[in-house]
Order: structure tokens, then C-alpha cells, then sequence
């Protein structure tokens, strides 16, 4: 029920910006998580949005150099990706629930109702 865009190749260094969005309902009234999976490695939670304070978490890996967002307006969700590396290269895949709280990075990683299908990022030279 979500469709994210915005994946592809780039060189380290440079910067992607991902989009989620769906026709199906308000994202403005879902908590937003970004999940990312590499090969060979367990699926891990890149950030998360409250949907009433929009509060935003990080994982420690990313914290400076990606920024999660939403524009109401459009619907959409967006992971913007700053000075990526090669190590951040993985399928990247949007939730998103009505019901998720988060008071901190931790609290990112729960059950979400509704899920994208994933978009690839590669960082190469």
C-alpha cells in the first residue's frame, strides 16, 4: 500500500532522496519508519516519525547525514541521504501505522501495518 521512489546508483559522497506515498490514506495520520537491508544482513531501522509532534530518531550510523520528513500537501514521506557511503547501499523500505509512538530510536523498531515494496540504493564508485 506504500510506493517509494527516489532509489538508484551514486558515488560516495553524493546524496539520494527517497519518497514514500500512498492513494490509500492520510500518511499525515501514520507514525513513518525507514527500514534498510543488506545483503547477508538483518533488515534494520534507519529512522522513524511521530505522526502528532513529528518527532525523528536515527540510528547511529546515519545521525548527520540523513534527514526524514513529510510533506502533508503531497502525501509524501522522504528519506533525504546525505554523504553516502558504500556501506549504506541496501533495499530501503518505508512503514507506516496509525498507531506507533516513538520516544526514542528504540521505539522505531515495531510492527507497522502498512509496508512498501523497497528501493534499491547503491553507493559505488
Amino acid at each position: 500500500q506504500l510506493e517509494e521512489s527516489g532509489g538508484g546508483l551514486v558515488q560516495p559522497g553524493g546524496s539520494l532522496r527517497l519518497s514514500c506515498t500512498t492513494s490509500r490514506f492520510t500518511l499525515e495520520d501514520y507514525a513513518i519508519g525507514w527500514f534498510r537491508q543488506a545483503p547477508g544482513k538483518e533488515r534494520e531501522v534507519v529512522s522513524c516519525m511521530s505522526k502528532d509532534d513529528g518527532s525523528t530518531y536515527y540510528a547511529d550510523s546515519v545521525k548527520g547525514r540523513f534527514t526524514i520528513s513529510r510533506d502533508n500537501a503531497k502525501n509524501t514521506a522522504y528519506l533525504q541521504m546525505n554523504s553516502l557511503r558504500p556501506e549504506d547501499t541496501a533495499v530501503y523500505t518505508c512503514a507506516a501505522d496509525p498507531s506507533n509512538y516513538y520516544s526514542n530510536y528504540d521505539d522505531c523498531n515495531v510492527s507497522y501495518n502498512y509496508w512498501g515494496q523497497g528501493a534499491q540504493v547503491t553507493v559505488s564508485s
